[in-house]
């Protein structure tokens, strides 16, 4: 019989970067769509997470995919996977 070790499920998000003036870390802002509970229209609402990026290869507008991680310092727990899509500068 093999254990082997395994994270469990590591959550992973989509979303924009609205930053990367930080050495390695972009700032990335996840949006989602939440039902109100009394009226039911559809509300958006954003979280906004800090990633390490150890290429800096994120820009600012820049479609990202991060995943949870171990914490790599105070505020930052998530770290890049992939860049989706590059913004039209």
């Amino acid at each position: 019989m093999r254990v082997e070790n395994t994270r469990g499920r590591r959550r992973k998000v989509v979303g924009m970067v609205i930053g990367n003036k930080m050495q390695k870390t972009i700032v990335v802002e996840v949006m989602r769509l939440i039902k109100h509970p009394q009226y039911g229209k559809y509300i958006k609402r954003s979280t906004i997470y800090k990633a390490h990026d150890e290429n800096n290869q994120a820009g600012v507008g820049d479609k990202v995919e991060i995943i949870e991680t171990r914490p790599l310092s105070k505020t930052k727990s998530t770290k890049l996977v992939r860049i989706i899509e590059k913004a039209k500068r």
